[in-house]
């Protein structure tokens, strides 16, 4: 049985040591400055800019993170648009506040791509990069998928392969959804400030 090609991008699930997510988040915001857009399960990274809110919260402004980059969290969501109250996603050169998954203890779901070849069991432990690609503004989830060509003991990639997801409807090969913690994360280890 060949696995569906549904990429999401990273979905929290679960910590290291086995606790569920329970949707904790932190807000950030998304300058109107900024011309890509953004989606749940897109990887993102602080700027070094800050921006205070319309109810008086300073928060960090974020991008979404390209690999190499030092990543802060994971969108989970977003606040409403007083503009588009059905928009599940940020728009592109759209100001939004960004709720983010920022454990860096959190393991994420997330599809593997179909370029390399297939990831095996024996990857299991590995370093491996994401591949980015545009989300859906009908779904407003991300495309990010991990590159299963990128596989490797460098540790200067972005995620680590923790588990395969193992239930029925996920097999080994092309399209497999695996659970990887973040790698490069900016609140996990000695990464310099932004």
């Amino acid at each position: 049985m060949a696995n569906t090609d549904t990429p999401n991008g990273l979905r929290p699930v679960k910590t290291v040591s086995g606790k569920p997510y329970t949707g904790a988040k932190r807000s950030f915001n998304a300058l109107a400055t900024y011309g890509t857009a953004l989606f749940i399960g897109d990887p993102v990274e602080i700027v070094g800019t800050s921006t205070t809110l319309a109810d008086g919260r300073i928060v960090s402004d974020i991008e979404a993170a390209e690999t190499a980059d030092v990543i802060d969290g994971v969108i989970v969501g977003f606040a409403p648009s007083p503009t588009d109250l059905s928009s599940t996603y940020r728009a592109a050169s759209t100001a939004r506040e960004v709720y983010v998954c920022t454990d860096p203890d959190m393991l994420y779901e997330v599809q593997e791509g179909s370029t390399g070849t297939a990831l095996t069991a024996a990857d299991l432990g590995l370093n491996i990069d994401f591949v980015v690609a545009a989300g859906s503004a009908t779904t407003g989830l991300s495309g990010v998928m991990i590159n299963n060509a990128s596989e490797a003991t460098t540790n200067t990639l972005d995620l680590k392969l923790v588990e395969f997801v193992n239930r029925p409807d996920n097999v080994i090969g092309y399209s497999a959804k695996w659970l990887v913690k973040i790698n490069r994360h900016r609140y996990a280890n000695q990464v310099a400030g932004v």
